[in-house]
């Protein structure tokens, strides 16, 4: 049985490298999930693994996955990244629990459509809603499994940006949400702001100093890349 067990933890930490390794026009694997984000130390969902995978030493019950991250996030107020670094770590945890995959996606976009109604709309809340609903999309993939299927989690972002009077962290959300799709342009500027607010803001800069998975071009360079942002 232990040797059972091993094997499958063994064959999804695979599959997931593979995953991460997939050859692309200038990065490696989904930048939404295969790179963990710096967030200093600010406390996001408990984490056993090294970096970016599942290497089965968690024991967190994903039951609690909603209520977790909603608490997180709600606390963590125009902390983006802690934001981003959030929902990576609750995208990987929601692959194995269908059901609390769509229990947190609903409680996210319940979460923005009752601030966007409210007095004083928070531009942090609609953003989770997008950029969890992108999260979804580059790791549980297409059909019934993703609960975000056919949500547009951009547009979340864009409202967002013209909240928050475009927060630096948010537009390099932006920038690597719009990676390798159709317009050029928006992706651009995005990635130009996000570089530029990196001047004052430590934590972006050491964020856009990393490399993807410990190697190859570093994150400012994949934003900054012409040649990965463009119209298909």
């Amino acid at each position: 049985m232990k040797q059972n067990t091993c094997r499958i933890v063994r064959n999804l930490v695979i599959s997931f490298i593979a995953v991460c390794l997939e050859v692309s026009p200038a990065w490696a694997g989904p930048p939404l999930i295969c790179h963990a984000f710096d967030i200093g130390s600010a406390k996001s969902l408990p984490w056993a693994s090294h970096d970016w995978n599942l290497n089965g030493g968690e024991n967190y019950d994903t039951k609690n996955l909603p209520d977790d991250t909603i608490a997180i996030l709600d606390r963590s107020f125009k902390a983006t990244l802690v934001h981003m670094e959030t929902l990576r770590r609750a995208t990987l945890y929601a692959r194995k629990d269908p059901v609390a995959a769509k229990q947190l996606l609903l409680k996210v976009t319940a979460r923005a459509e009752a601030s966007e109604n409210s007095a004083h709309p928070d531009a942090w809340a609609i953003f989770d809603a997008g950029y969890l609903a992108e999260t979804y999309k580059q790791w549980l993939g297409e059909g019934a499994r993703n609960p975000a299927n056919g949500v547009d989690g951009y547009a979340f972002l864009k409202k967002a940006l013209a909240m928050s009077g475009d927060d630096a962290q948010m537009e390099f959300a932006a920038a690597l949400i719009t990676l390798g799709g159709p317009g050029a342009a928006e992706h651009q500027e995005h990635a130009a702001k996000a570089i530029a607010g990196a001047k004052t803001d430590e934590l972006l800069a050491r964020n856009l100093k990393s490399h993807f998975l410990s190697g190859g071009q570093t994150m400012a360079e994949i934003i900054s890349d012409k040649t990965v942002a463009k119209n298909r």
